[in-house]
Order: structure tokens, then sequence, then C-alpha cells
């Protein structure tokens, strides 16, 4: 065993026993690096990616290719979901340097940490020959070579736009925006662009509150099509519910099995917020079972949710998940096999005869297909599943809390709120202290990493959406010291955010994207849970912070729209205002949580809810709002003016449409 068999993380533990000398990102490795006077070999991947295996087996579980590895460099591993910083920074010296990006990475650098050459996957003669090629010309070249480097390190510091401060935008700029996704838009297959196609989340978000807003039936279509469109592919688990990570072919059919947390839960809230504006039955199963694949098949002991499954088991891609004709069958017998070859389209076109399983169109008859699914379901759970990484990522988890809580609200499983106020509470217990956040945490142990941007907005995101379903402030008060956090911590000084706090570890850049990847940005993250904070507790403070942050949304809406969809989500919510709608009434009050439902049920972007008995203060929305007449009543607000208090489920319906304007 290497030095990685004491890492917490799941990723590192797969290479504890490679015959490579592997070291952890710390000084140490540093200064052996400066010690020996070689470079340092850095290899950034994660646990479900299939890459990484591949390169693993064929060149780190490789005596001689470890050898040389050893000889040569100081090998230093690490995990991008543990150590976010490390890979943006890397991954952006790795796309100026060779046009591309992926893992798993390989980069080259100086003993101060400085890249000179990059890569992603080698195989492994290309790998030994290149590990032989770095070290000549790290002898025999070495101020030509570090100087090279240097020039690329130099100029992505030259090139850092400015990242806030602009006016946000408004209502003209996000029609722009939607144009400029009607651009890429695949009008035949869904999705935009080509392959391979990764879930929209942000973006389709985006669409569903403009179309809210503003009735633009493009902007819903272009979104309810894909929804259903990614749904009913291969991509999506069929049998168990869940998303693959995405499709490799432009049509949702071939997933690249990675099964992640982060985008489950942007899905399962994407697709209850279709369901919550169209009443599409089709978008509350997805939705439920999203959520229900997530606790079932990612909950741990501790009541987090872990980060994903792996897209190999027994060392095949997606072997798992596949079927062919014969084996459905052998099963279901020959007339249920063949109605399930049918309507699940398994055709025997995949790898080795096999195909996923697609759903191009509802059943019929509901009590076969689900008595077929269940025995496809328990065959498969026979099956050798692929690993599970069970490090708990903060960030990721805030995205659960959030749509496992909404999900719960909106389509009545309150078994899915009691799982986000697991999740919150684990965070709270283990990641937060002082308003600050461990990155990740595995086995009830906090991880050595601290928290970044996205992790503290994120969570923010979660418990404020939270609070919105429970009512209970406490969530509302751990949101906003993290908010203070990214406020105090993370500002750029120009509007912005970094994505790493001030007192972070130095790399030889600060990272800072506010582009969205398959995750939010952590910039347009924080500004959206800004924005929703601000909503409840009247702070000018953070409203204006919004305001900075969703800066880089007027320079990408009308040509980058698909790398901004969060940001022009939230947009919508503060062009709209948002709308704030205050309970108040007894908790076991009927009326009570009929009105509190009723407002959980507004399309309107981003709406801030809460809840609370007569006369609680804790939340300052809530402040001055009584009863009517002895009845619970509901306030609708924007910026804290308020229309005249209604107590019906009908009233309230009326002005969530919109029937007013406060000047």
């Amino acid at each position: 065993m290497n030095r990685l068999k004491d890492a917490t993380s799941p990723y590192l533990l797969q290479h504890a026993g490679n015959p490579v000398d592997w070291w952890e990102w710390n000084d140490e490795a540093f200064a052996e690096a400066r010690r020996r006077d070689v470079p340092i070999l850095l290899s950034v991947g994660y646990a479900a990616c299939h890459w990484c295996h591949v390169m693993a087996h064929q060149s780190f579980e490789d005596v001689q290719t470890a050898q040389l590895m050893n000889s040569l460099f100081v090998n230093i591993k690490v995990d991008r979901e543990e150590r976010p910083d490390v890979d943006a920074v890397y991954m952006e010296a790795t796309q100026a340097m060779t046009g591309q990006g992926g893992w798993p990475m390989t980069v080259f650098m100086t003993p101060d940490g400085h890249p000179f050459y990059c890569g992603t996957y080698f195989p492994r003669p290309q790998f030994q020959a290149l590990l032989n090629a770095v070290h000549k010309a790290w002898t025999e070249q070495r101020d030509e070579v570090v100087g090279q480097g240097q020039q690329v390190v130099t100029a992505l510091g030259a090139q850092r736009p400015a990242l806030g401060g602009a006016e946000p935008p408004g209502k003209e700029l996000l029609g722009a925006a939607v144009r400029s996704l009607a651009g890429s838009y695949d009008k035949a297959r869904g999705g935009f662009g080509g392959a391979p196609k990764f879930p929209p989340s942000m973006a389709l978000e985006f669409l569903l509150r403009h179309h809210a807003r503003t009735g633009d039936d493009e902007a819903l279509a272009m979104a309810g099509h894909t929804l259903e469109a990614m749904a009913r592919g291969g991509m999506y688990d069929q049998l168990g519910g869940g998303f693959a990570r995405y499709s490799v072919d432009d049509s949702w059919v071939v997933p690249h099995f990675e099964k992640m947390l982060y985008d489950n839960a942007l899905l399962a809230r994407v697709y209850a917020h279709w369901w919550r504006l169209t009443g599409n039955p089709f978008a509350r199963r997805i939705a439920l079972e999203t959520c229900e694949w997530m606790l079932r098949d990612l909950r741990t002991e501790q009541g987090g949710l872990a980060s994903a499954l792996d897209a190999d088991s027994e060392g095949v891609e997606g072997k798992f998940y596949v079927w062919t004709p014969q084996e459905l069958k052998v099963l279901l017998g020959d007339e249920d096999g063949g109605y399930a070859v049918e309507l699940f389209e398994v055709t025997g076109t995949f790898e080795h005869g096999t195909s996923v399983l697609q759903l191009p169109i509802d059943p019929e008859d509901l009590e076969r297909y689900a008595r077929v699914r269940r025995e496809l379901l328990a065959a498969r759970e026979r099956r050798v599943p692929p690993a599970r990484d069970d490090k708990v990522v903060a960030a990721w988890n805030g995205l659960a809390i959030a749509a496992l809580a909404e999900c719960g609200a909106l389509l009545d499983r309150p078994d899915l709120v009691a799982a986000a106020e697991e999740v919150a509470r684990l965070l709270e217990r283990l990641h937060i202290k002082d308003g600050r956040l461990v990155r990740t945490s595995r086995d009830g142990i906090a991880g050595a990493n601290a928290g970044v941007l996205e992790d503290h907005a994120d969570v923010a995101e979660g418990l404020l959406t939270l609070h919105g379903v429970t009512g209970d402030a406490r969530w509302v008060r751990l949101a906003g010291d993290l908010l203070d956090t990214v406020l105090e911590r993370f500002g750029d000084g120009a509007g912005g955010f970094f994505d790493t706090a001030d007192d972070a570890e130095r790399l030889f850049r600060r990272p800072q994207d506010p582009t969205d990847s398959a995750t939010p940005s952590g910039q347009f993250a924080a500004a959206g849970a800004l924005l929703s904070y601000a909503a409840l507790t009247g702070s000018e403070r953070h409203r204006e912070a919004v305001a900075g942050a969703l800066g880089p949304v007027m320079l990408l809406a009308e040509k980058a729209a698909r790398f901004a969809g969060w940001g022009l989500a939230v947009a919508e919510a503060y062009v709209e205002g948002p709308l704030e709608v205050a309970v108040v009434g007894a908790r076991d009050d009927e009326r009570t949580r009929t009105l509190h439902q009723t407002a959980l049920m507004a399309v309107s972007p981003g709406a801030v809810v809460t809840v609370g008995e007569p006369g609680e203060t804790d939340i300052p929305l809530l402040e001055g709002r009584g009863l009517v007449d002895g009845a619970p009543a509901a306030y609708v607000c924007r910026g804290f003016a308020c229309r005249l208090p209604v107590t019906t489920a009908a009233d309230l319906v009326h002005e969530l449409r919109g029937h007013f304007v406060i000047e």
C-alpha cells in the first residue's frame, strides 16, 4: 500500500494499492519534489470516472510504468470532487495548452506548482513515452520548458475579464437569451447542440421561469420537449429511476453510465417545477422516481447522500443496466418477455447484443407494466452493482435538500421532506462550524478540505428552500451565516466572487469562473441564495450583492446562454421581485396548511414562502402579519410591500396569478 491508504476519498483509496508511490496534495509532496529536483506529475480524476479506471488499469497498476513514474517524478493524486479549486486551475491550464480538457487530467508541473505540460487520458505506450520525454526535456531543456509553461500561466492571469459589477439583466436581455437557446435547440431530439448531450438542468429551469413570467410558449415547448426526451431515453434508468451523467449520442439513447448526485438533485427539482407549471403526470413520476433513487442508492448511514455510482461493474461499463432480448424472455417468459422487448425497445443493437431500456411511449396496461418493471428490477438487483463513491459533498447535498424538500412538499411526500431535514441536520452537525463549511465527509468524519463558494451557496439555497417548506427558522439563520461568509470571504471587490475564500490555500491562480458547468456556478448559486435571503429578511446588503453577482449574465445571455442558465433563472426572479408570500396561522390548523400549500404552488420565478405562528418574529417577512378575524391569513408582497391579506385558497390563487402591481 502507498501513502493513499489513509485517504478519506474513495477515489484515492482506489489507488492505494498501486505500485505508484502516490502522494496526496500537501506541502510535503511539493517539498519532496524540490528536494529531489524533479517535476510533479499531477493526476486528477474522480471515483465514477470510466476513463480514470481505464488509465489506472493500464498504467498505474503496471509495475514498469510505476517504476518510471516513481524514479522520474513526485506523483500526486487528487480527487477533483474533494479539491474543485485544484481541478479548476489546472483544467484551465490544460484547456489553454491543448484546446480540450477532461478526466483523468494529467499535468506535469514544477515543484512550485506551475504547469508546463498537460493532457488527459494516455494509453500505456504513449504514457510511458511521454514520461521519458518530459524527463528528458526537464533535464536538458528546463529553462525553455518551464518558460513556455510560465507564458501560459501569465496569459491566463492577463486575460481574466471583469466578472461582476455590471447591471443585472433586464427583461429584454432575458428574451434575447431565450432566442439564443432556440438557435442551438435540437428540434428533433430536444436539448441543445449535438453529441455528447449533457442534461441542461439550469437552462431548463430558466426556460420554465421565463414562461411563468412572460407566457412565452416557445420557452415552455423547448423545456418540455427536452425533459420528456431525456426521461424517455436510455439516459434515464427506466427500472430504478435516476439519470446517467450524459448521453454519448444526440438522441439520449446511449448513456455514459455514471449516476451523479448533483445531476439527479437538479433534475428532480426541474421536473417538479415542470409539473407545478403544467400538471403533467409524467413530470410528477420522473421527479418522484429520481428522488426515490437518490434515497435508495445514495443515502448514507449518517443521513447524507453519497456522491455517485460508478459507470462500471465487473470491469465493464454499463453491464449492470443493459439487457438482451433473450434475457428478457428467459426471465419473464415468452409473452411478457416479448412485451418488454417491444415496450423498452430492446433491439440488441447496443454493445455485445445488449440494449439499454427506453420508454418512447407510456404503456396502455399500467398494471402489466408495473409488474414487468418490478420483476426486472428485482432481477437486476441480483447482479453485481456498480461501486459507490460514498463521500458526502456539501454543495451537492445542498442541491439535494432543495430537491427533496420541494418534491416532498409539492407532490405530497412528507417522507422526502423528512429526508431533506435529515441531510440538513447532518450538514449542520458535521460540515458547518462558525458559518464556514467543510467540503466533504465520509463515514461521519469531516474531511480536511475547506468548502468553496459553491458549497456555501448551494447549502444556503437548500436550507432556505427547506425553510419555505417547513417554516423552521433555524434554517434561515444558518443560511444567513453561510451567506455572510460568502460576502466577507469570497468577494472579488468588483461585485463578483472568487471560487475560494480569501484565506484558502494559494494556488498559482485563484479560481474564478462564473459560468455553469454540470452544476450552477458558485457565483450564480450565491446570487440565487442571496436573493431569497434578502426577500425573507429585507436585507438591502444581500440584495445589492445580487446585482453585482449577476453581472456576467450580461456578457453570456446572447452568445452563450447555455453556460449561464442558473444566472438567467436567478435574473428572472430578480426581475419579478421576487414574489414574497407570508402565511400566518397555527401549524395544526388545516386552513394554515391549505394556504401554505397553495403558496408553494406559486409559479412566479423564485417566489419565496415563509410560514409561522401568529407573533413569531424570527423571520422579518412575518413581522407585523397577523390573523384576519381570527383566521389564518396569507400576505403576498414584493419588496416587503404587501397586498391586503387573504384567508382562502381561492383568493390566494388569484393573488399569485399576478393580478396586482406594487408601485
